[in-house]
């Protein structure tokens, strides 16, 4: 049975995607626990009502409640929501993981393969945790910043428990905010993290000026490798065909939102990775999962040559161009190799 009433939801992470996602579910009637470890940040949270840092503008809700402390925030919780950057999961998860309640469901709105272990993120919560709890993934094409003002989205909810994510979908759904589900939890994790790093590409082919063409190539075969990683790993190819696949990489490929393409457009610029993320507090996933997502191809023997080129650039081996060059005079091929 899916339940009806609204149980408290704990959102764990104040950056502006967790931020987002509390304003959408107190925008449902649930009352929100938004936790982060910044204390200067919740408190500036709990006294403004507005994360000026991640996601000017935005307004909380008198039900979102921020706190640094991590029990009270999962007490009583139906919901922990982890929207922590790829790299904190594992860490976030070991300090929790005396304090979740049974019969909680955690929903992962996290894009991004942990560097040193391969796993995707669900897999690293299930890893700490070691309980019988029902995991579910979220993801999609969605900006924070339009999820928080309330404009229409579509993503998409993953997990073996099926009454879990029919019991997401309800819970999380509004007027403005669409739930598909799916089984497919693999190709879910890595279509939501391998778009980051082909975002990163089309940011450099916009800088270059390389056009609509060359954009229009990078987004297709992008689409194109992520998918074969996806079957290596035991995911489907009409998962990546849909809205956690082609629809979050169109977005974040085209989007002016989009932190991946924004770093693309600077090193495209000729700008240093390392000044450009010293420049920013925001997170670009794609910067960790480009050799992270290496690691798995060579380990699965699938070919990823805009992801090995983006790894070439991001550590100064290459430059955008001599990579753009690379990527042209490769072996010509069959469409559907692969």
């Amino acid at each position: 049975m899916i339940e009806t009433a609204k149980s408290p939801v704990a959102v764990l992470g104040c950056g502006g995607w967790g931020t987002a996602l509390a304003i959408h579910l107190a925008s449902t009637g649930c009352p929100v626990r938004l936790w982060g470890r910044d204390e200067l940040l919740v408190r500036g949270l709990s006294e403004s009502r507005e994360n000026s840092v991640y996601l000017p503008g935005a307004v909380l809700p008198e039900s979102v409640e921020p706190m640094c402390s991590i029990e009270p925030a999962l007490s009583g919780a139906r919901y922990v929501v982890v929207a922590v950057p790829s790299h904190g999961v594992r860490d976030l998860m070991r300090k929790l993981a005396g304090y979740v309640d049974p019969g909680v469901t955690i929903v992962s709105a996290v894009k991004g393969i942990e560097e040193t272990t391969l796993l995707r993120m669900s897999q690293v919560i299930e890893e700490e945790l070691q309980l019988d709890r029902p995991i579910v993934v979220l993801s999609g094409p969605s900006f924070a910043a339009e999820v928080a003002r309330g404009l229409p989205t579509a993503v998409v909810v993953s997990g073996d428990d099926e009454e879990a994510v029919a019991s997401v979908q309800h819970d999380f759904r509004s007027r403005t905010f669409r739930l598909y589900g799916t089984r497919d939890t693999v190709g879910v994790e890595v279509g939501g993290a391998l778009k980051n790093v082909i975002a990163i590409a089309a940011g450099v082919v916009e800088a270059l000026e390389l056009g609509h063409n060359a954009l229009s190539a990078i987004i297709t075969r992008g689409l194109a490798e992520s998918t074969r990683l996806a079957c290596a790993m035991g995911g489907q190819r009409e998962t990546l065909s849909g809205l956690s696949g082609l629809g979050d990489l169109v977005l974040t490929c085209t989007g002016g939102l989009s932190r991946n393409r924004r770093l693309g457009l600077q090193l495209g610029q000729g700008q240093a990775l390392s000044g450009i993320l010293k420049a920013t507090r925001t997170v670009a996933e794609g910067v960790r999962t480009t050799e992270a997502a290496l690691a798995l191809g060579d380990q699965l023997g699938v070919e990823l040559p805009i992801t090995s080129q983006m790894a070439h650039v991001l550590a100064g081996r290459k430059t955008p161009n001599e990579a753009a060059e690379q990527l042209m005079l490769r072996k010509q091929r069959d469409e559907r190799d692969g």
